[in-house]
């Protein structure tokens, strides 16, 4: 192992306090990153805004080399759908180089945002608020996702044909129309292919929305170390470890 690929290594996956200052940093150029994807997808492209494309595009591709190098079995990250999405996503950020057609793809960089175990694992050890509320933020950031990527794919593959669809408000507008099953009608999805995207956004809009109540008012898994195994995750109403068979005694809000 070179020099610099350990210390690459010590940096994504080791326990050092410069290691975890380090993927929250990560942690935050996703998020700027998702933030610059929103505000930039409503504004006319601009040379300046081209050119942060090009500067969040370098840095993407470099994250990626990084990853890629530091992997123990590099092919097998190729399996992952988050390593195509991070493929796509340079690639459309870089689009004032290879096109603009490809711009649009940018949208699946979010597919890695919260994705990184190590992230996660900090993320609960400095956090209370996040332990407490982990399905609930890791169910809204899923939601947030799948509305982003479906209003650009529903832009890319309408804009030019459909009138409904001017700009991506108009596009964000029937997504969110069609998960939550309102369906005003004045925005319309043309043709046969767009009529299939309708009906693939209103399942999974109305799957996403349920799963989203049932972890707001009721969790599927509550979070309680088992004392013998360890084992952290059980139903609400466990009264074994599924693990170990130890007796639990989850605190329950309804308990005297």
């Amino acid at each position: 192992m070179t020099t610099l690929t350990a210390r690459l290594k010590a940096l994504y996956e080791g326990n050092t306090e410069r290691a975890h200052r380090f993927r929250y940093g990560l942690l935050i150029f996703d998020l700027a990153t998702l933030l610059f994807i929103v505000l930039s997808s409503f504004a006319p492209r601009r040379p300046f805004v081209e050119g942060i494309d090009v500067v969040i595009g370098v840095a993407v591709l470099t994250d990626f080399t990084a990853r890629l190098a530091i992997s123990r079995r590099r092919w097998r990250e190729f399996l992952r759908p988050t390593t195509w999405a991070d493929l796509a996503a340079i690639v459309s950020f870089l689009a004032p180089i290879v096109g603009e057609g490809a711009g649009f793809l940018r949208i699946l960089r979010t597919l890695r945002f919260l994705r990184t175990y190590q992230v996660l694992d900090r993320l609960r050890a400095d956090s209370p608020l996040f332990r407490r509320n982990e399905e609930v933020v890791i169910a809204v950031v899923n939601l947030a996702v799948f509305i982003f990527v479906m209003t650009s794919v529903v832009y890319a593959t309408q804009h030019r044909s459909n009138p409904n669809i001017g700009n991506y408000v108009d596009a964000l507008y029937f997504t969110v129309t069609s998960l939550t099953t309102t369906g005003y009608g004045d925005v319309t999805l043309q043709g046969t292919g767009g009529r299939l995207l309708s009906v693939v956004v209103m399942i999974c809009g109305v799957t996403l929305f349920l799963r989203l109540a049932q972890v707001l008012f009721r969790p599927y898994k509550v979070r309680f170390p088992c004392p013998t195994c360890g084992l952290q995750r059980h139903e609400p109403d466990a009264v074994h470890c599924k693990a170990c068979g130890t007796i639990l005694n989850i605190p329950d809000e309804g308990a005297d």
